[in-house]
């Protein structure tokens, strides 16, 4: 028996595979649950109408679902070009703060229709700064950006948490940890009435399909792609492999700085050191859960944010804890592994 990588992959293998893969985690996970003494379907069922059973929960899993998107698109954008990316918590952290001392320090009392994109794009710059330092330090002394992205994290955070002890500190927030809020003709507009659901999500789908638009249909997309493929291949054939990777960094740290905004702005008002319950790290499993493709993306964050959400209401109905959810989504990235190894590869007697 042996592995021999397929010539052609089919449309076909490639649209059924990650269903499959979501199928094999929810069967694994299935056994989780009859362990813990549930009926299996039921819980799987309330998982469902927890997260969309109603027009509250509906919109809370959309909501919850916008940022992972964010994410999720800057993490798929990076790998794509081999650029590994796994600061994109740190620099949701950095964009959210950027916006709340740009809108509480210099930008507050301008109009909300000039207010609203400058914020947007201060947001998307303090992101870009962030991952720019882990790709100088690679191009300049081969430094893993895996290990330096991920320890400015640490940093972002600390840095954030300095911030809003201090200079970006809340007055009213009588001693808790916040920073000022943004000013309310900076907060993004509602999609639905009386909801959380806000146009930040219909600003991620927009993103989502911008994205997959430059990846497949511009010289900058076909260069990050053979950057991926083959970086010595890619040298040899002309693509100038540091102006990509730059250009490439640009955009996902971007992406992720605007998540940050997009959840200040659309969701909280202000920056706590608990804004973010992981989104720039769930971020790399929606990514993987959609094979790098931006438009994947969308379906795979709205699949991790029904987990999450839907798991709360199997949990006070069946008494379940809701790490079942983490432990489901574990498992969805680990079988989308294997599923994507068997696209690429076939076994042969």
């Amino acid at each position: 028996m042996r592995f021999e990588r397929r010539e052609h992959r089919p449309l076909f293998l490639l649209i059924v595979t990650p269903m499959i893969a979501v199928i094999a985690a929810l069967a694994l996970a299935g056994i989780l649950i009859a362990i813990a003494g549930a009926p299996v379907l039921d819980a799987y069922w309330r998982i469902l109408t927890g997260a969309f059973g109603s027009r509250l929960s509906a919109t809370e899993t959309l909501t919850r679902a916008t940022p992972l998107m964010l994410t999720g698109l800057a993490a798929a954008v990076a790998f794509r070009a081999r650029l590994w990316n796994i600061g994109a918590e740190g620099q949701f952290y950095l964009g959210a703060i950027a916006v709340a001392a740009a809108s509480s320090k210099l930008l507050g009392n301008l109009p909300a229709p000039i207010l609203i994109p400058l914020l947007l794009l201060v947001g998307a710059i303090a992101g870009m700064v962030l991952i720019l330092i882990p790709l100088w330090l690679r191009l300049r002394f081969s430094v893993d950006e895996v290990v330096t992205s991920l320890l400015l994290n640490f940093i972002a955070v600390l840095f954030v948490s300095m911030l809003i002890d201090g200079v970006l500190k809340d007055p009213l927030a009588f001693g808790w940890p916040q920073s000022q809020s943004v000013s309310d003709h900076a907060m993004l507009p509602k999609l639905i009435a009386r909801s959380r659901l806000h146009i930040g999500f219909a600003i991620a789908i927009a993103l989502a399909v911008v994205v997959h638009f430059i990846q497949s249909r511009t010289v900058f997309g076909m260069q990050s792609r053979a950057a991926g493929l083959n970086p010595g291949g890619a040298i040899f054939a002309g693509v100038p492999l540091g102006r990509t990777l730059v250009k490439v960094a640009c955009l996902s740290g971007g992406l992720a700085g605007l998540a940050g905004a997009i959840e200040v702005m659309g969701v909280k008002g202000y920056v706590t050191t608990d804004l973010s319950p992981g989104f720039g790290y769930a971020g790399i499993v929606v990514a993987m859960l959609a094979n790098l493709n931006p438009l994947g993306v969308v379906f795979a964050a709205i699949f991790t944010a029904t987990m999450f959400v839907g798991a709360d209401g199997m949990s006070r109905g069946l008494g379940i804890p809701t790490y079942i959810a983490d432990v489901t989504v574990a498992l969805s990235l680990l079988t989308m592994l294997i599923a994507l190894f068997f696209t690429q590869y076939r076994i042969r007697r």
